[in-house]
């Protein structure tokens, strides 16, 4: 592995965490103990950021394996947004169903919208499906950037 390819794992990462986080907060309310906001509860979404996070460097290593590139998400193109879908609607459904179904950690509330069938959350599925492509536009757009200034 590159020191490049290392480089861009880790802002992929840097940009990942934060947004991710962002959107944890927004969907706090809709999982049972988290109706309000506390320090605890800001924590707790915390550390789901950081999973977060881990998702979205797996989509990350989908695409270097698929595209044979480390920097497959500079211009992704349809089957990069596509692997960025797949892969995102994949690990969200298996965390999702996990979590709630196998391991009980935790509810949600009333107010969660739920998938038909499968019983797992709406909101978290979107958050999979939308975060990645904002996060890996973002991380290239800064790792250009700090390429043309080191030129």
């Amino acid at each position: 592995m590159t020191s490049k390819t290392l480089q861009s794992l880790l802002w992929v990462f840097v940009v990942a965490v934060p947004l991710n986080y962002l959107w944890e907060l927004a969907q706090a309310p809709l999982y049972v103990g988290l109706e309000r906001y506390t320090a605890a509860v800001f924590w707790h979404r915390f550390v789901a950021s950081l999973g977060d996070g881990i998702m979205v460097m797996i989509i990350f290593t989908a695409g270097w394996i698929t595209f044979h590139r480390w920097d497959w998400f500079y211009s992704p193109g349809i089957t990069g947004y596509l692997l960025m879908l797949t892969a995102g609607l994949i690990l969200a459904v298996l965390v999702e169903w996990v979590a709630v179904h196998s391991l009980e950690r935790w509810k949600y509330a009333e107010n969660m919208p739920t998938l038909p069938g499968l019983g797992i959350g709406l909101v978290p599925i979107a958050q999979m499906l939308v975060l990645p492509p904002l996060v890996f536009r973002t991380a290239s757009h800064w790792l250009s950037r700090k390429n043309e200034n080191c030129l």
